[in-house]
């Protein structure tokens, strides 16, 4: 996590009427990562001045949550901000 220093944009689609449109479908498996690996914001990003906006979690707590969240367009990230933030 890059404690918000880059952040992604939503993602949108726009059709070329010029030729066809081509997707291209890629997938990302956690199967074979430990669950108990811990993942936070990236070390070098933050500081005193520069405090961590969101909590470490493992890959087990993210998900089993992102599963029970179910796919409603919105990012689970945002369960994982400090209150602080």
């Amino acid at each position: 996590m890059t404690n918000d220093k880059f952040i992604s944009v939503e993602h949108r689609v726009l059709a070329n009427r010029a030729g066809p449109r081509i997707s291209v479908a890629s997938f990302f498996s956690t199967s074979m990562l430990p669950k108990s690996t811990v993942y936070g914001p990236i070390k070098e990003l933050i500081s005193e001045e520069n405090p961590p906006k969101y909590r470490n979690i493992n890959l087990k707590e993210y998900t089993n949550g992102y599963f029970e969240k179910g796919l409603d367009g919105t990012s689970y990230l945002s369960n994982f901000k400090t209150m602080k933030n």
